[in-house]
């Protein structure tokens, strides 16, 4: 059943300043609700799920190599550490991916009606020895339910793309169009240099 927006904000337009005041903001709460339990708190359980089975191909490989002398059994779980590291790959993008995964953040703001005002990808930051943190500064005006969207769209992606650090405000006062101030981290695996000897054998 269609909603008639245009009478629903008129309605809201004769309500009291204070009463406009406590419905934007139970808006605001909401769609923060919405935010953090439908993306933010998923997708840090999926890198803390991440992060644990990498730890522990990180000790398989380490105890493969003590028995090198056992051929069959090491070549077993190699290939299953080599599994491992392909679904995880699933998740994590390469360098060469980092930018077509950024144009699908901006295509999801376009797809979701969303102006954008900021989309600024700042300085990389290593976490650990494992994966790279790459945050990137956006600002966008819309809608609430075009916010709403965006995040929804955000949060279905094969990658893992976290939000954080929401900020939503009206552009002017009594308008129902908002200006969103947020940040989306993403992330790719710190891609280790192979040891000199390896690369002088491949020449």
């Amino acid at each position: 059943m269609a909603v008639d927006l245009d009478a629903y904000f008129d309605k809201i337009s004769k309500l009291r300043m204070l009463h406009r005041v406590l419905i934007f903001a139970g808006t605001v709460f909401l769609l923060i609700g919405l935010f953090a339990g439908l993306i933010y708190i998923p997708k840090t359980r999926d890198i803390a799920t991440i992060k644990s089975n990498l730890d522990d191909l990180e000790v398989k490989i380490a105890n493969a190599r003590k028995k090198a002398g056992k051929k069959e059994r090491l070549e077993a779980e190699h290939d299953k550490a080599q599994g491992d590291l392909r679904l995880a790959l699933t998740l994590l993008p390469s360098t060469s991916e980092i930018p077509k995964l950024l144009k699908s953040i901006t295509k999801a703001g376009n797809d979701s009606n969303l102006e954008f005002l900021l989309f600024s990808p700042e300085k990389e930051v290593p976490k650990e020895e494992l994966y790279i943190e790459i945050p990137v500064s956006i600002q966008v005006k819309g809608g609430y339910h075009d916010v709403a969207m965006f995040f929804d769209k955000i949060g279905k992606m094969e990658r893992i793309v976290n939000v954080v650090n929401v900020n939503i405000v009206p552009i002017k006062p009594n308008s129902t169009t908002l200006k969103t101030t947020c940040k989306a981290l993403t992330y790719r695996f710190k891609e280790r240099k192979k040891p000199e000897g390896e690369r002088k054998k491949k020449k």
